[in-house]
């Protein structure tokens, strides 16, 4: 027991001081950190409000709102607003989403090494994986908290996906036990499994939609690697089906809308890749510096794939010619490094036509993107050399190469002495849309008009407005209209924004500015204007309540059934 404790422990302590700059009191300036908290901000008001998935941030675009959480990924803001329920300012809580996804990640690469090589190689492949220096790019640099979280769930899938098809073929399960939901009925192990695996592969698609698309068809190679080593694949195959379909059902709410609904808003893919592609010395030569992709060499961002990552694929290499004829292991080492070679060939920029003919490639917006994977494979490679070498002093060298190595790398170039009033009160923070190029405006929408100070008021007509409720997605207003009259709502249209008039849905106009409109008879009336749910955004509340009703049923028979074991 306590043999297999301590390189947990050991996970959990270095990937602790990975994160620790981060404990710092102050902001550390990175290239996303200040939209994330004005985010966090927008998204927590919306949350108290009563909106349990927010998709409306009503005090950016001037005022007149923007339909941000329609289209951008919600764990981290989720998470911000939990770390703020206890007091922490929305800055804390964007650097406790690091810390958080730095530890969680280490814990998830150790287990899902660990079933490959064993408690020690499990050790060396996580410090691998927290030390990489593109690692500390995202979290240092970059401050791109949705890619961090993505990067601690990849190993929790993983881990996952691998414990269930090794639970389908260690178990004797029938044919008609693992048919999909069948077996799962009986509980277990082999349910447990299949449920982390497919809530894993859905908070994956939460954490960052991009990494999600790119580790899916990983994960899918992935699968297909372990499937072919099996038995009754047709029945594994058709479970990994049910899981994919499951983990996508539970994160419909998410990327249903923002796909469907995707033509209601501008400028959604302002990069082309093919400006983005690194040299292949920048690959492999260490580098570091804070600026942006396309930048002068002397300030662009590291590309490096980390000497001690470069190392382990090619000791790890040569291990396996060594040892190939001796060890079942060899074919996923080999496995892994031909898709590591193979990354390595889609990040340069002569595989540019593979990238222009390949739709969803561009999607990716950034080529170096891709050491997202490259770290993951290395660091699991890392792992192999333990096992090829049985050897505590191997693992214990590997684990100082890959510390002093990266460490030098955890730390951000200053900090910003800064509150959470600095971001939410100044103009050229929350008067944007909180995107490069003021991205996720509607379509309808003319970013010249002046701000309002209010949220109604007459374009025809006359009369007097009392101004009774304002929230973020709700207003309620008493006017007494003393003629016949038109009345503009100042928020940018967007559906479903609906008017009702003494309780009754009245027909709303859109304007040249892209606000919303709607005509009153002479007289009192209450007025209600509230955003909401397309058909697209309800089948996607039913997709995700479904499956998650699903899921959670599994878990509990799957619990149950343990206990009754026990």
């Amino acid at each position: 027991m306590v043999k297999n404790i301590f390189p947990l422990i050991i996970v959990v302590l270095l990937a602790f001081v990975a994160g620790l700059p981060l404990i710092h009191k102050d902001l550390p300036p990175t290239h996303d950190g200040e939209y994330h908290v004005v985010r966090f901000y927008e998204f927590d008001k919306t949350l108290r409000d009563g909106n349990w998935y927010p998709r409306f941030a009503a005090d950016l675009n001037n005022g007149y709102g923007v339909p941000l959480f329609n289209y951008v990924y919600p764990l981290p803001n989720y998470v911000a607003s939990f770390f703020h329920l206890f007091g922490f300012s929305f800055i804390d809580s964007f650097k406790l989403n690091m810390f958080l996804a730095i530890i969680l990640g280490a814990v998830f690469f150790y287990l899902w090494a660990k079933v490959f090589w064993g408690v020690w190689g499990g050790l060396v492949g996580s410090i691998f994986y927290t030390f990489s220096p593109y690692h500390f790019v995202d979290i240092y640099i970059r401050g791109s908290v949705g890619e961090i979280w993505a990067l601690a769930f990849f190993p929790a899938f993983l881990w996952s996906i691998t414990r269930f098809i090794h639970e389908f073929r260690t178990f004797n399960i029938t044919s008609e036990e693992s048919k999909p939901l069948l077996g799962y009925l009986r509980g277990g192990r082999f349910t447990v499994f299949f449920v982390m695996s497919s809530v894993f592969l859905s908070l994956i698609i939460f954490s960052h939609n991009i990494l999600a698309l790119m580790f899916f068809f990983f994960a899918v190679v992935y699968m297909g690697f372990l499937i072919y080593q099996t038995k009754n694949r047709k029945y594994i195959i058709l479970n990994t089906l049910y899981i994919m379909l499951l983990s996508l059902g539970l994160s419909a709410i998410f990327w249903l809308p923002a796909i469907l609904e995707k033509k209601y808003v501008t400028g959604l893919e302002v990069f082309d890749a093919s400006y983005h592609f690194p040299d292949l010395y920048q690959l492999l030569m260490p580098s570091w510096g804070s600026g942006f992709s396309g930048e002068n060499v002397g300030s662009q961002m590291s590309f490096q794939i980390g000497i001690a990552n470069l190392f382990a694929v090619f000791l790890s290499l040569l291990l396996f010619f060594v040892y190939k004829k001796k060890n079942k292991s060899g074919s996923i080492v080999l496995f892994f490094i031909l898709l590591f070679l193979l990354i390595v060939f889609l990040m340069l920029k002569v595989s540019l036509p593979i990238w222009q003919a390949v739709p969803f490639m561009n999607y990716f917006q950034f080529p170096w993107r891709l050491l997202s994977l490259e770290i993951l494979i290395a660091s699991f490679l890392s792992g192999s050399i333990v096992y090829f070498c049985r050897s505590k002093i191997v693992a214990t060298c590997l684990v100082l190469i890959a510390f002093f190595l990266g460490i030098g790398y955890a730390k951000p170039a200053h900090y910003l002495y800064r509150d959470d009033s600095y971001y939410i009160s100044r103009s050229n923070f929350i008067d944007g849309t909180n995107s490069p190029g003021n991205v996720f405006n509607t379509v309808y929408f003319d970013t010249g008009i002046d701000k309002e100070k209010k949220k109604i008021k007459f374009l025809k007509g006359e009369g007097k407005i009392d101004q009774e409720i304002v929230k973020t997605t709700y207003y309620k207003f008493a006017i007494e209209a003393s003629k016949q009259s038109e009345a503009q709502v100042n928020t940018a249209y967007f559906p479903d924004w609906s008017v009702f008039v003494d309780g009754r849905k009245t027909k709303i106009d859109i304007t040249d500015e892209g606000l919303f409109s709607f005509n009153l008879d002479r007289g009192n009336h209450e007025v209600e204007v509230r955003l909401v749910n397309t058909t697209v955004r309800n089948l996607a509340d039913l997709l995700f309540f479904t499956s998650m009703t699903l899921l959670v049923t599994l878990f509990i028979k799957a619990l149950f059934a343990t206990i009754r074991k026990s």
